[in-house]
Formats: structure tokens, C-alpha cells, sequence
């Protein structure tokens, strides 16, 4: 199973705070028929930290049995539990998920030992391809390179979701772990630079809106085209998807471009009036929605 390229990291659409699977089927096909080359559910964007084991099996169930191997699914399955995540890692295995995305554990601060030990037994608990995923900024701890490297001698570790937004660690991630060793960028405005060093592609927030534009330009630049500009020209639509904290911004985008994707769950809010003006503006300019 390859997930180099773009995967989107997919938001979970509610209605009167349950699962809206119409929309969700909506959503899926966007992606299949948009050149996305894989779909990453419950992690971050999804909202999966505000919703239970039975609705995350229930999401599971359906996005495998409708999407039926036509793209593969990764599910977020990491929590700061290695037992929970080794008890969910299996199941989603069992339900027919085609790779883990595993954050690191958020809150309890482990040493880097002590991420080693839980990403093994987690991985050995399972047999499809586990992604790392290294996001400090909501985790509160980092997993340093030369420990992505350890972690990269298990064999179904496949590659790294790196968002910790510090490059100089990602060329040491590359240049440790190898060429196979599957390097994915975990921020929208650092693709290009990731790619630029070796890295195999990005999980992503901003492919929700735009996934052709993002799938076409990666499969550009890996052919050995030039596409500085183009990535460029992208800034103000990364930029204004993190106005707010994700998912709230980009929620709300695709709210304007007519997919029901519903409000945020609290603790988060829906955009502010202010910042949501300033995001149909964006969307104008890249001729996504046209009212405003």
C-alpha cells in the first residue's frame, strides 16, 4: 500500500452533533473523483478527541464498506494510552482500514524511550502500515529524529506525518531513515520544502478544499517540474485555513463551497463573523465560491 502523494487529512461533518453520512458520502467521492490518493480519517481535522469509540467504529464501518478499496483509508488511532490505542489499532484493523495514523502520546510527556516502547508495542499489535504522526504543537512533546529512526527499524513503520514545523528535523528524519522511509509534511505551507528534501508527499488540511490543485502539483513536481510558483500562489488559502484552530476555518470553507459540513463540536466554536469574512474573501479569489 503506498501513501506517498497527498492524503487528506478529512473532516468528520456533523448535523444536530451526530455523523452526517450523506455529506460524508459527498465528501468521499470528492476526493476519489479529485485525484486524492488516500483519505485519513479521525485524526485531528476529523475532531476525533471530541467523539466516542462507537461513533468512530460506526465511521469506520461505513467509510470501508462505501469507499470499498476504491482509495485507501488511514485511521488516526493514536491516543496517550498505549492500551486504548493498541485495543482501537485492532479493531480498525479488523474493520478494514488500510493504514494507522498514530500521534504521539498528548499530555503524559513521555522520554523518548518512552515513545519508542509505545509506538512498538502499538505497531506489533497490528499488521497493516503504521504512520507516525508528530504534531508538538497540540501534543506538547516532539519525537526527535534519531527516535523516528529507531521507530523506522519496525517493519510495518512505514513513515512519519511530521508537523513539528522545525525543517532542519525533517532533512535529519530523511537523512536517517533512508529513501523508503516515507516522509509526509503535516503543514499545508511546508509541502514544497518537504518534498524539496526528499520527502514523499503531505497529509493534508487544505486538500479538503482544493484536493485536485494540491494532487496535480505534487505529481508535477515529482516528474521534475518546477512548481515554486504555483505552491506560492497558495499561501493565502494555507494561511487563512489556520486563522482559527483547525478544523474550525476549514469547516467553515467548505460550509461556503455547499458541502453541510455542520459547526465544529465544543470545545470549539464556529469561525468568528470577522474571520469569516475574511475567508469568503480568499475563496473568491481562488474561485471556489462565488456569494459572499
Amino acid at each position: 500500500m503506498n501513501f506517498t502523494g497527498v492524503g487528506v487529512a478529512l473532516v468528520t461533518p456533523f448535523i444536530k452533533n451526530k455523523v452526517n453520512y450523506d455529506v460524508l458520502k459527498e465528501l468521499l467521492d470528492f476526493h476519489m473523483q479529485n485525484g486524492t490518493d488516500y483519505v485519513v480519517l479521525l485524526g485531528s481535522t476529523a475532531e476525533a478527541a471530541t467523539m466516542s469509540l462507537k461513533e468512530k467504529k460506526a465511521l469506520i464501518e461505513f467509510a470501508v464498506s462505501y469507499v470499498n478499496k476504491r482509495i485507501p483509508l488511514v485511521v488516526g488511532t493514536g491516543t496517550n494510552d498505549t492500551k486504548a490505542s493498541i485495543s482501537f489499532s485492532k479493531l480498525t484493523q479488523k474493520l478494514g482500514a488500510d493504514g494507522l495514523l498514530v500521534v504521539t502520546p498528548y499530555y503524559n510527556k513521555p522520554s523518548q524511550k518512552g515513545l519508542v516502547a509505545h509506538f512498538k508495542k502499538i505497531a506489533q499489535s497490528v499488521s497493516i502500515p503504521v504512520i507516525l504522526y508528530n504534531v508538538p504543537s497540540r501534543t506538547g512533546i516532539n519525537m526527535e529524529a534519531k527516535t523516528v529512526f529507531e521507530l523506522s527499524k519496525v517493519s510495518n513503520i512505514i513513515g512519519i506525518k511530521e508537523a513539528s514545523g522545525n525543517l532542519n528535523q525533517v532533512a535529519e528524519i530523511i537523512k536517517l531513515c533512508g529513501p523508503n522511509f516515507v516522509v509526509l509534511s503535516g503543514n499545508d505551507d511546508q509541502t514544497l520544502d518537504v518534498l524539496k528534501m526528499g520527502g514523499h508527499g503531505t497529509i493534508s488540511v487544505t486538500a479538503n478544499i482544493i484536493p485536485a490543485i494540491l494532487s496535480s502539483l505534487v505529481r508535477l513536481y515529482k516528474v521534475g517540474n518546477n512548481v515554486d510558483k504555483e505552491f506560492l500562489e497558495l499561501n493565502d488559502l494555507n494561511q487563512i485555513l489556520f486563522i482559527e484552530t483547525n478544523p474550525v476555518p476549514v469547516k467553515a470553507a467548505l460550509n461556503h463551497m455547499g458541502f453541510n459540513c455542520g459547526k465544529p463540536r465544543l470545545p470549539l466554536l464556529p469561525i468568528e463573523k470577522k474571520n469569516d469574512k475574511m475567508l469568503v474573501e480568499v475563496l473568491k479569489k481562488y474561485q471556489l465560491v462565488n456569494h459572499g
